[in-house]
């Protein structure tokens, strides 16, 4: 009896294997067809201007250092860091004990020749004598003229103090008392890629905007192009020139300088298309091909408006997706939803 109960039970249990079966196997193609709906655009081939930005920090175009030839007590400092000064002000008197001396000499001598040309009129004296007298008074001039420019330091330049490393009575020796820099103008060195090399003029007019007053525009001009390319960083220098007539800006202060080199043709993207690799600084895209996602990394440019320029990694005319890309991999069916 038992051995009939089995084979009656074994058809029973092979049936319901082979429907099991069936059902995953249903289940499984189910889950390979399924596909993700997706919003998608087309990747336009647009007019855009090249414009380049780059970062630097705005300096003095012109930076004297105030310091008398020897060493020597200080006498007077007249001002503080943050006056402005004037070309030819008094900024430092130092000690002037020598020039005192060496100047009640000149005086000495040249009594000493006015008596000796009376006595040159009248016989009484030879030009020898004259002449050596002369020549002792020039020596001396120039001694004298050399002591004053080192004991009454002044401004070469208007500008504004920026540095004071001494006090009253102190000794001068290696640091310059003052520093003084240029406020109008001011320049911007920044260091561009090799591969605009031709394209940087002299004259050129860039946009500069300063972190301290936000989006506001600020205008220079480009007055040097350093004539060599760093062979480690592959750019060349540019000085820009910054008008500072109205003395809103500082050296110092943190620039991002844009040079516009002109219109071309550039790949564009909707910024909801570009996507950014999760634990890098990759960016990527996602492209139907024949009903199917393909990951395409890329290369950014300019970020216009709502869109991306795309310097790399895609071509005009492929279809990128815009929404859905979450839930893609590289290979995903998809279905295009395009109202």
């Amino acid at each position: 009896m038992e051995t009939k109960t089995i084979r009656r039970l074994v058809p029973l249990f092979l049936g319901m294997g082979l429907l099991i079966s069936c059902g995953q196997k249903k289940e499984e193609n189910t889950q390979v067809t399924e596909k993700v709906k997706v919003t998608t655009t087309t990747a336009l081939l647009m007019d855009v201007e090249k414009l380049s930005t780059y970062t630097a920090n705005v300096k003095a175009d012109v930076i004297n250092q105030i310091t008398p030839s020897t060493s020597g007590r200080i006498e007077k400092i007249y001002i503080e860091v943050g006056d402005r000064v004037q070309k030819g002000q008094l900024l430092v008197q130092m000690e002037s004990h020598s020039l005192q001396q060496q100047t009640v000499q000149l005086a000495n001598l040249q009594k000493d020749y006015q008596r000796y040309e009376e006595l040159l009129k009248v016989g009484g004296i030879a030009q020898q004598q004259v002449d050596q007298i002369k020549t002792q008074i020039d020596v001396l001039s120039s001694a004298i003229e050399n002591l004053e420019e080192n004991t009454k330091l002044r401004s070469p330049i208007d500008g504004i103090i920026t540095d004071r490393n001494y006090d009253n009575g102190d000794v001068y020796t290696a640091q310059p008392i003052l520093t003084v820099q240029q406020l109008s103008p001011l320049k911007a060195v920044i260091n561009v890629s090799e591969s605009n090399f031709t394209n940087v003029k002299v004259g050129m007019t860039v946009d500069i905007k300063l972190d301290v007053y936000g989006d506001e525009l600020f205008t220079g001009k480009v007055s040097l192009v350093y004539p060599t390319i760093d062979p480690t960083t592959h750019t060349f220098g540019v000085e820009v020139i910054i008008n500072n007539s109205n003395m809103r800006v500082r050296p110092g202060m943190y620039a991002r300088v844009t040079l516009n080199f002109g219109a071309g043709k550039s790949i564009v993207v909707p910024d909801l298309a570009v996507q950014k690799q999760a634990g890098s600084n990759d960016k990527y895209v996602f492209t139907v091909e024949d009903g199917v996602a393909k990951y395409q990394k890329v290369e950014l440019g300019q970020r216009l408006a709502e869109n991306y320029e795309i310097l790399s990694g895609i071509n005009p005319g492929d279809i990128v997706v815009t929404a859905g890309q979450t839930r893609l991999i590289d290979g995903t069916p998809v279905e295009v939803t395009n109202n």
